[in-house]
């Protein structure tokens, strides 16, 4: 159908012609409908898509070389809480004066973390030093 008769019986019925397809495409592909009820439903469906998208979050937890045992339980809860929510947890160890000469016991302490957490993540990045901070990421185990 000619574009003419197309826009022309699209008049008559009181109705839009809309372009369904890329308008480089041969021949074009319209079609007659309601152009504001077409909006309304495009945007409804974005809305679901968008309702049922997941966000990741990062959470930071803040170690350093001397924790305590029992400080070191709290935050192993806290990122094991974290992780429950589907987040990813960044653990941070600082370095600070000449802690910088012991950067095995600064591992140690993040390898005793990826043990603590293994039921409920896992390492996506491996321990590395930045200056003065050893970092680590933790995404969630896959339910």
């Amino acid at each position: 159908m000619s574009s003419e008769s197309a826009l022309r019986t699209a008049y008559d019925k009181g109705l839009d012609l809309v372009l369904v397809s890329a308008p480089t495409v041969q021949p074009p592909v319209c079609k007659i409908i309601d152009y504001g009820k077409y909006r309304f439903e495009q945007d409804k469906r974005e809305k679901e898509a968008k309702k049922k998208q997941n966000i990741v979050e990062i959470k930071e937890v803040q170690l350093s070389c001397r924790i305590e045992t029992h400080d070191f339980e709290t935050k192993a809860k806290h990122a094991i809480r974290f992780l429950g929510d589907g987040n990813k947890v960044k653990v941070v160890l600082r370095f600070r004066g000449r802690e910088m000469s012991h950067q095995q016991l600064g591992k140690d302490i993040l390898d005793q973390f990826r043990d603590a957490v293994a039921d409920y993540g896992t390492v996506e990045k491996a321990p590395v030093l930045d200056g003065k901070l050893m970092t680590m990421m933790i995404t969630p185990v896959k339910k």
